[in-house]
Order: C-alpha cells, then structure tokens, then sequence
C-alpha cells in the first residue's frame, strides 16, 4: 500500500479491510514524512505499533 492508499483508508468513515502479516488492523495514524503507519490489532487497541506503509495490504484487494 502507498501512504497516499493509507491515508484514504484512515479518513473514511467506511469499513476498509486492512491487515499486516496477515493480522487485521485498524490503521490510527499515517505519518507521510516517514512512510509509517501507527495500527493496532482488531481484537486489542492497546495492543499497537508503527510499520512501513508498505507492509499494509488492503483486504479483499490483490
């Protein structure tokens, strides 16, 4: 996923599917400077960290 893809994501008020390894997350944060992306697991939202933008895969999407 671009930053751009990312950002999107996070400022839709849509359901958008998107996982990390796998895991599905909900993206917090983008910071377009660094190309990261704060998220957080689904089932725990204390439960976060920051990745590569590029590490994002929009599900349903190939």
């Amino acid at each position: 996923m671009d930053t751009k893809r990312a950002m999107e994501i996070l400022e839709s008020k849509d359901r958008i599917g998107v996982a990390v390894r796998g895991v599905p997350v909900w993206i917090d944060a983008v910071d377009q400077k660094t190309n990261t992306a704060r998220v957080h697991v689904e089932e725990n939202p204390e439960q976060y960290k920051t990745v590569a933008v590029n590490e994002l895969i929009e599900e349903g999407v190939h």
